[in-house]
């Protein structure tokens, strides 16, 4: 089992910026692809960014990339989300969600992350 809580949410104006963190617990975190995920009121959950066990691929949604940053800090057991310039279309509750099944590179798919933090929420006001 792997246990994930999420923090770093809040209320922010567009253009504004926050960081997300994932703490992992359970397993051992360098043998797991992280990913982000977030689901806004009324849609479907959708994929945002994920990276590898070993940091080296990462991935983004293309209504993030270049303003999202996704990192992780093996020696922790962190995963991060560094988002830039934010637009009220990014609020939503956000999820930091783990795949342990290392036979396939990082995937988009959040069908294949088995483990699942509580979300936390980010608001970005006009």
């Amino acid at each position: 089992q792997v246990q994930l809580a999420e923090s770093g949410g809040g209320m922010v104006q567009a253009g504004g910026s926050l960081r997300l963190s994932c703490v992992a617990s359970g397993h051992t975190f360098n043998r797991l692809h992280m990913g982000w995920f977030r689901q806004a009121p009324g849609k479907e959950r959708e994929f945002v960014a994920s990276i590898s066990w070993t940091g080296g691929t990462m991935m983004y949604a293309d209504s993030v990339k270049g303003r999202f940053t996704v990192f992780r800090d093996n020696a922790k057991n962190t995963l991060s989300l560094q988002m830039e310039s934010l637009k009220p279309e990014d609020t939503a509750v956000y999820y930091c969600a783990a795949d342990g099944d290392l036979s396939f590179p990082t995937r988009r798919d959040g069908g294949n992350y088995e483990f699942w933090g509580q979300g936390t929420q980010v608001t970005v006001s006009e």
